[in-house]
């Protein structure tokens, strides 16, 4: 028995539908060794940021905002895709003025791709400490954001109680946890 799953070869890939933020892919793909074709489809997208931002008082610069997967608000991070030509920490610190205002040194702590079996792209994960406010929030006209100061010590108590229940936000504030018990 191997130790090792066979590999799928795609033969072809078609993109079967255009979703301006991201494709959606259909890949006719036949298991290694032989078999009958089959026909995956993935989600391509550029890679995306998140950043956990913390003030020199120790609150995390959260954000509100309509999001329509859910149809209602949620508490999240500020986080965006990666501009072409970007690179991921560019991206980092653009999300975090464009969203919040704020502006704070930035450290790259880590990386993951958000769902192996659909998703082709990244998630990189940032935190940006000693953020003070230095501008206004400058949305673009598709999004709201609103800038919410959450102290750490009432984060786990959001997350428990279903407030901030975005999987790739915990995702990142993992992440910073990791980060914290590193150092």
């Amino acid at each position: 028995m191997s130790s090792r799953p066979k590999p799928w070869r795609v033969l072809y890939h078609e993109r079967v539908a255009d979703c301006r933020v991201f494709d959606v892919v259909a890949r006719h793909s036949q298991l290694e060794g032989g078999g009958p074709t089959r026909t995956f489809f993935s989600i391509d997208s550029v890679s995306w940021v998140n950043v956990v931002a913390r003030t020199k008082a120790g609150e995390l610069v959260m954000i509100r905002q309509f999001r329509h997967g859910k149809g209602g608000e949620v508490l999240e991070i500020p986080g965006g895709l990666i501009d072409p030509g970007e690179e991921p920490e560019q991206a980092a610190a653009r999300e975090l003025m464009e969203e919040t205002g704020y502006r704070g040194t930035l450290r790259r702590i880590g990386e993951v791709n958000p769902n192996p079996a659909l998703f082709t792209n990244r998630l990189f994960t940032f935190v940006a400490d000693d953020c003070e406010l230095v501008g206004e929030i400058d949305n673009d006209a598709a999004e709201e954001t609103i800038v919410e100061l959450v102290p750490e010590t009432e984060l786990a108590a959001r997350v428990r109680s279903g407030e901030v229940d975005h999987a790739l936000v915990l995702t990142a504030l993992y992440w910073w946890q990791l980060d914290r018990l590193g150092r």
